[in-house]
């Protein structure tokens, strides 16, 4: 469980592909903080951390998680956002976070605000996620609140040290972004749609 809120940024230091996983090492601030076996998120994808040495660590993607992110088209020098698992008792300052990616959406639109950025994001209907006006969304493992609902799109508006901070400042037109739609969002729609 995570909260949305990024810990520190890594880059992407070499990509290893085996069949159908891909072996991913990151060179991070946390690297030695990490042990085997633990979950960090990664643009708001849950990895295990397989193998760790000095400021490298590495996790394994498998087929599905392949097929539902933007992982696989990850390079070497790619800056992710990195976030661990949050404690049990520590304060929820996002939101809810499972570090299930639902499906990729695209940055459509970016404008600067006078000292802020908005973003607008656009995602396919195929699986029925929705957002809501000032509902939670993630965006690449960033808790965020929603503006400009709208079907299949929606905006967020990004305050300076979130843009210094994530790899939002990376975002150009035509991004292609990790979304996790808001759990509890996703359990009443499922259930008004029974």
């Amino acid at each position: 469980m995570f909260t949305g809120i990024i810990e520190t940024l890594g880059r992407i230091h070499e990509i290893q592909k085996e069949r159908d996983n891909l072996h991913i090492t990151v060179d991070s601030s946390i690297s030695s903080e990490l042990k085997i076996d633990q979950s960090v998120a990664h643009n708001g994808i849950c990895l295990t951390v397989v193998a760790i040495k000095d400021s490298l660590y590495t996790v394994t993607a498998i087929a599905e998680t392949i097929l539902k992110t933007n992982i696989g088209s990850w390079q070497e020098g790619d800056i992710v956002n990195l976030e661990r698992a949050m404690k049990l008792g520590d304060r929820l300052d996002g939101h809810i976070v499972q570090g299930h990616v639902d499906q990729t959406g695209k940055c459509i639109g970016i404008e600067e605000a006078n000292g802020s950025w908005n973003f607008t994001f656009e995602y396919d209907s195929i699986f029925s996620n929705i957002t809501i006006e000032k509902g939670s969304i993630t965006v690449n493992g960033v808790s965020l609140t929603v503006v400009n609902s709208k079907t299949n799109q929606f905006g967020v508006s990004i305050i300076p040290y979130t843009f210094e901070n994530t790899n939002f400042k990376s975002f150009a037109v035509g991004s292609l972004i990790n979304l996790e739609f808001d759990v509890i969002g996703k359990y009443v729609s499922r259930l008004y749609n029974k």
